[in-house]
């Protein structure tokens, strides 16, 4: 048996907690469970924001592939009643020249919202990041 009777002391500790500690500690606590229930509530923003971003992403390349084949088709029929090799040639630069824009617009577009999803999927979590980070004071070497 120690001192302070049938407790035993953990280590590191010279005397028992003071309520002072206790009830810190139980505020400590309290915080745990608000940071807990924020960061759930964060995460199921994050899930929905995603889902709503991934649900677009996919309606968008679909759109995109339906209108392509629907250009090949086209093109590969005049194509087929070209009567010369010049005009054959020149339906095939045109059909390259426009399958190249709309590639790009569609590469440019499809990259925009790829970022605007990383910035939503971050949006919940940037204030929670905020607060748990203190700002640098002082310049690094």
């Amino acid at each position: 048996m120690n001192v302070t009777g049938a407790l035993r002391m953990p280590q590191g500790l010279t005397q028992p907690p003071t309520i002072l500690q206790v009830g810190y500690t139980m505020f400590s606590y309290d915080d745990a469970s608000k940071m807990g229930k924020e960061m759930m509530d964060n995460m199921l923003t994050n899930y929905s924001a995603t889902a709503q971003a991934l649900q677009a992403l996919a309606t968008e390349m679909s759109d995109y592939s339906k209108k392509t084949y629907e250009g090949n088709s086209a093109a590969f029929e005049k194509l087929m009643a070209a009567k010369s090799f010049d005009k054959a040639f020149e339906i095939q630069s045109d059909y390259a020249k426009n399958a190249y824009e709309e590639f790009m617009a569609e590469a440019t577009k499809m990259s925009e919202m790829c970022m605007e999803l990383a910035r939503k999927a971050y949006e919940p979590y940037e204030s929670a990041v905020a607060a748990a980070t203190p700002p640098a004071t002082k310049k690094a070497a």
